[in-house]
């Protein structure tokens, strides 16, 4: 019998940039998923998903039909599919959750895992690093303003999310020598671990840049890398947490 492994996944941005780009990207998510259900324990998809995502009382956005199928008949076999938010698809309200069966986590959680702890998020706005989005977070968020935005036609507010987001990605990259320290995610996870010690693997997404960085001896840093460019994904056993490229399945080097 194989070991049983969890998987973790980020940044798909189904959607964009155009319809025959995501489709493309789309079927290779479901080959993945597929692939790894043999063995899996659960999936965690820590966010921007979808490249955006507003969910009408009876209406959603059309398209994505293969991953969806693909989510129902994993939820439907027992396996758990954990659905994070990110800051793409953040109106994600009661949908999913009905239609496919997952867990949708809307905030950072703490959690065990094949017996480790987790700390996991999708990354955008932890800490006092990103004041301007922090600020467009709380519009996002607000409920009047949401319903405000159910009130228009989604012809129209859907066609101009989607332009906003294709402009909203801003920059993922890492200079030729990173200097892990500088990155806001790690400043996160240290402030955290200062008041939590019995933290083993900060996991998240949003930056699109596969990431593993040890933050001393006993304590790991991931971030997800992205299905834009990379194609990257995280694997856990219950001993090592690993990442890697898909389809050729080339491991991520670990820094120190």
């Amino acid at each position: 019998m194989k070991q049983k492994k969890t998987y973790f996944i980020s940044d798909v941005h189904l959607g964009s940039p155009n319809f025959e780009e995501s489709l493309k990207r789309e079927k290779l998510l479901v080959r993945w998923m597929k692939d790894k259900t043999e063995d899996a324990e659960a999936f965690y998809l820590l966010g921007d998903v979808f490249d955006f995502w507003f969910e009408y009382k009876r209406i959603v956005p059309r398209g994505f039909t293969r991953f969806l199928g693909a989510l129902s008949e994993i939820t439907d076999s027992g396996i758990p599919v954990y659905f994070f938010t990110g800051n793409h698809d953040i109106w994600v309200f009661d949908y999913l959750s009905q239609e496919t069966g997952v867990i949708v986590i809307e905030k950072p959680i703490q959690k065990v895992i094949q017996g480790r702890q987790f700390y996991l998020a999708h990354g955008d706005g932890l800490g006092p690093y990103d004041k301007k989005y922090n600020f467009l977070k709380s519009i996002f968020t607000n409920r009047f303003l949401q319903w405000c935005f159910k009130r228009i036609h989604p012809n129209f507010s859907i066609a101009f999310a989607l332009r906003w987001s294709k402009y909203s990605r801003g920059q993922h990259d890492l200079p030729e020598i990173p200097d892990y320290e500088k990155e806001w995610l790690i400043k996160h996870a240290r402030n955290v671990r200062n008041t939590n010690e019995s933290i083993d693997y900060f996991v998240f997404g949003h930056r699109h840049i596969p990431i593993h960085y040890f933050l001393n001896k006993t304590t790991e840093f991931i971030n997800l890398g992205d299905w834009l460019i990379n194609f990257t994904y995280g694997s856990f056993d219950g001993e090592n947490f690993e990442l890697y490229s898909y389809p050729d399945e080339i491991k991520i080097k670990a820094a120190r």
